[in-house]
């Protein structure tokens, strides 16, 4: 009987270096990077990303994975959209879905896990509402890793174009900031102190292997960190534009300040206390 998989999921808000932390934790011996299974269900399990291999690997995948008759292809985003926290209709409707979403979810772990030879999977889509229902569920074991990164580098990041994603503005991005870490914090708090981590993307950019060493120690893997000037970008599902090379290099720099706008600091001062104080976590003094 196979061992049920350990899964490594990565929460916080999006362009605060989820893709490439999962890339890194991928590249190590016995784990996948699954990329942002959330949209898996939404896509019919097919990957929007190009690649013979990924193709192929997905293909092995769905065949593994039941989706009931009837199930909606967005069905997952009614419990997994952190709007949908604040849409009473919305959270209605999730309830009906609940059972037959968590046995599609342990089903699609396995499947990845199995078709990859992995003993963990990495799942990256960040989304604070689908930690919590992964959290429901008995045959997968969850480890957290919560990533956040300085909010003037997020907030601005989404004001440039991106093919990959849309552009919001600032006041628009920091009430997106604010309800992905309440969110967030409930979801952390709630899980095993054991099974957390909170991981500041700029001590990961400082010390990338330092970070993923205490990563793989929290996780229970005896992996060593990987060769980051060349990261496969292996069967990832999807993310951002990383994915569409082959590989990718990371270098080993500290992330310059930024000095953004006052509204966003102002904004953010409340979090910058509650990360101070949160544990157990890697990069405090970032």
């Amino acid at each position: 009987m196979q061992q049920r998989p350990k899964v490594v999921y990565v929460l916080g808000s999006g362009r605060s270096g989820s893709t490439i932390i999962g890339l890194a934790l991928g590249n190590c011996a016995r784990i996948v990077c699954a990329g942002e299974l959330h949209l898996w269900l939404g896509k019919d399990g097919r990957s929007p990303l190009p690649g013979a291999r990924r193709e192929s690997f997905w293909a092995s995948v769905r065949e593994q994975v039941e989706v009931p008759d009837g199930f909606p292809r967005r069905g997952g985003a009614l419990l997994e959209k952190s709007s949908g926290a604040l849409d009473p209709r919305s959270r209605i409707a999730a309830r009906r879905l609940r059972a037959a979403y968590g046995r599609i979810q342990e089903q699609l772990f396995a499947a990845v896990a199995r078709t990859a030879g992995a003993e963990v999977v990495v799942d990256t889509s960040h989304f604070p509402r689908r930690a919590r229902e992964l959290q429901r569920l008995e045959e997968i074991d969850l480890f957290l890793l919560f990533v956040v990164r300085n909010p003037q580098k997020v907030v601005g990041s989404y004001s440039r174009d991106d093919r990959d994603f849309p552009r919001f503005g600032v006041l628009s991005t920091n009430a997106y900031l604010w309800l992905t870490y309440l969110l967030s914090l409930g979801a952390f708090l709630r899980h095993p102190r054991e099974r957390r981590l909170l991981v500041r993307y700029e001590a990961f950019a400082e010390d990338p292997e330092g970070v993923l060493a205490e990563i793989l120690e929290r996780i229970g893997s005896d992996a060593a960190p990987p060769d980051l000037s060349a990261l496969d970008t292996g069967v990832a599902f999807q993310g951002n534009s990383l994915l569409r090379k082959d590989s990718v290099a990371f270098e080993r720099q500290p992330e310059r300040p930024s000095p953004g706008s006052r509204l966003t600091a102002l904004l953010n001062a409340p979090w910058a206390l509650v990360f101070s104080r949160l544990g157990p976590a890697v990069g405090r003094r970032a």
